[in-house]
């Protein structure tokens, strides 16, 4: 016998209510149309659900055993509804965004805190990993989006990007060396500086090393770290001149100031990257319209 849902929603309403007459209310279709649906039920199952006279419907023993069964699964159903529509009204739902710390600290956080009073049902998970392992992660379905810096060479055709703002990486020094303040050096020249620099896995320094590969400058850093704020705290001490995304820092701080560099400096570029395939939940769509960025 196949399932015939119409029948069993039919049948749901009729013994819910135990009356044809609010069932067929309820289903919007004539009380003749439910009478066939019960009968054509009663004749598939090869039993009798309902004792009919003028005043009263009851249910006889085989029909209470499947309304047992029935009901459950209407609630699960009814409960599914409703949350597919406090979904898309977001008042429940989550979104999963994939970052790694600078651009989650120093571009994310007061986007994140502008949707989070907008939508406070709304639960945000962060992924901080470098921009090349958020890429992964974007493959295997782990997170809804990533913000990344580009060029990222781990972004593949089948993935959609929308470009945020251009930026440039810039190198800082703190007061404790004063002659560089008002002086223009070469990329040449930071040889004689102890230089404090991301690691080789990081999309910034891998950018850093392409640059210095043009220019056939052959650099090695006193320090490799993987957090850009480590590499400002320990420029502020004068432990060296580091190179960071100019988005990381206020430089408007007395302690720290930019270097100027003679050598024109390629600009890179933040953007939302998502799956092209897969369709973005509403909690999404929304947070990328908080951020103006569909």
């Amino acid at each position: 016998m196949s399932l015939n849902y119409e029948l069993y929603k039919v049948f749901y309403f009729v013994a819910k209510n135990l009356s044809f007459s609010k069932a067929a209310k309820e289903l919007y279709i004539s009380q003749s149309a439910v009478s066939q649906n019960i009968k054509n039920l009663e004749k598939e199952l090869k039993t009798r659900l309902f004792i009919r006279n003028t005043k009263e419907v009851s249910l006889t023993q085989a029909g209470e055993v499947l309304f047992e069964h029935i009901e459950p699964a209407f609630n699960l159903i009814k409960t599914g509804e409703k949350n597919i529509k406090e979904i898309n009204a977001l008042k429940r739902g989550e979104i999963h965004i994939g970052a790694n710390d600078t651009i989650a600290k120093d571009y994310l956080l007061p986007y994140l805190n502008e949707f989070h009073k907008l939508y406070p049902q709304i639960h945000i998970q962060i992924t901080n990993r470098t921009s090349s392992t958020c890429v992964e992660l974007l493959k295997q379905n782990a997170v809804d989006l990533i913000i990344s810096n580009l060029p990222n060479p781990k972004i593949t055709d089948d993935m959609l990007v929308n470009e945020i703002f251009e930026f440039e990486d810039i190198f800082i020094c703190s007061n404790q060396y004063p002659k560089l303040k008002n002086k223009k050096i070469s990329l040449h020249d930071l040889k004689n500086y102890p230089l404090l620099m991301l690691e080789e896995k990081t999309s910034t320094r891998k950018f850093f090393d392409e640059l210095l590969k043009k220019y056939n400058i052959d650099l090695k850093p006193e320090v490799e770290l993987g957090s850009v704020d480590l590499l400002i705290e320990m420029t502020k001490i004068g432990l060296g001149i580091a190179h960071v995304p100019q988005y990381s820092l206020n430089l408007s701080q007395n302690e720290l100031f930019k270097i100027k560099i003679k050598e024109k400096l390629p600009t890179r570029k933040l953007a939302v990257v998502r799956n092209k395939e897969l369709p973005l939940s509403k909690a999404a769509e929304r947070f990328l319209k908080v951020i103006n960025c569909f």
